[in-house]
């Protein structure tokens, strides 16, 4: 009996392999769909639409997003976890990915057992501000009042588990601040909150902020990632600035559905990483303050299972809960 399953191992591969050899040669042969779990307007949908015109030139076919938002990105990310493993149905994600498994008591997939890496395309810094009303010009001056104070300073994200939320978590994590979570439906509702003086604090992209950071309207505290920003270069990290161990850059990968043969995710892995890379769309990328990585398959792999329980840790102690 052993033998025999063997055998028919054996013949599988041997029939499976020209079939997945001539699936990767070819592909595409139709347009690739995208799946971008949130609404249009936030770093997923930028940068995924910033790439979109090169990824079809150099495949030939087109690329189309499709925004399916919900259940903090859980929606879209199932949707394609469920799909077929054929190349034509990918996901782009950020770190909700990874917060997610912590979060929610039950996931309806699994994100290492369910879903493929094939690329982490950008890493970008967020910028903590404040509406220049809050008496605070630094970090320092931010704890400082937050300690005084405690939970009189509200901070506004754009839900729970998104990056704006998580960010300003571990934040309170480290520096053992007592900020009010105020969630509103998106991050640019959060920006706006903190604009009009009905929120003191937030963290948004440094590109999306710096037009009102350079108004005057919002001031900038700190840079959240282990480097300063081209885009704000007097301005200190939050490691700098008096909370060491801090470090949040709000990262967009591209996954595909566990089902999808290596070969063929190293094709995809090919068009993502070539079209990142390009002068017309690097440029574009860190001008609008994204770091280009666009990295192996395994690489984006070790950076997930690297994530998975440094979240972990911060929703347990923070007590966050879905909303």
């Amino acid at each position: 009996m052993l033998k025999i399953f063997g055998g028919i191992a054996v013949m599988a591969c041997v029939v499976l392999t020209p079939c997945a050899h001539a699936q990767t040669r070819d592909y595409p042969l139709r347009p690739v769909r995208i799946v971008i779990p949130t609404s249009p307007g936030g770093i997923l949908d930028v940068v995924t639409r910033l790439m979109a015109p090169k990824m079809s030139e150099l495949m030939g076919q087109g690329l189309v997003i499709d925004n399916r938002p919900g259940a903090s990105t859980n929606i879209g990310s199932e949707l394609v976890a469920r799909a077929a493993g054929d190349g034509y149905t990918l996901l782009a994600n950020s770190q909700p990915l990874v917060v997610n498994p912590s979060l929610f008591a039950k996931m309806a997939f699994d994100v290492e057992k369910d879903l493929a890496p094939v690329t982490l395309l950008t890493a970008a810094p967020y910028v903590l501000v404040v509406h220049p009303s809050v008496p605070a010009h630094s970090i320092k001056d931010l704890l400082a009042l937050a300690r005084a104070k405690p939970g009189a300073l509200n901070y506004a994200s754009g839900g729970n588990g998104t990056n704006f939320h998580i960010a300003v978590e571990l934040f309170k994590n480290l520096s053992g601040a007592k900020l009010t979570h105020v969630p509103y439906k998106g991050g640019g509702m959060a920006m706006t909150s903190v604009l009009a003086g009905e929120t003191e604090i937030t963290i948004p992209a440094v590109a999306s902020a710096l037009p009102q950071i350079k108004a005057g309207r919002l001031r900038a505290l700190a840079i959240s990632s282990t480097r300063r920003s081209s885009l704000l270069p007097q301005t200190p990290t939050v490691a700098e600035a008096g909370v060491p161990g801090y470090e949040f850059s709000a990262w967009v990968g591209v996954l595909a559905p566990s089902t999808t043969a290596p070969a063929l995710v190293a094709a995809v892995n090919g068009y993502w990483v070539k079209a990142a890379r390009s002068p017309e769309v690097a440029s574009r990328l860190t001008n609008d303050g994204n770091d280009v990585v666009a990295g192996t398959p395994a690489e984006f792999a070790a950076l997930i299972k690297t994530e998975l329980p440094r979240w972990n840790k911060v929703i347990r102690d923070s007590g966050i809960k879905p909303e």
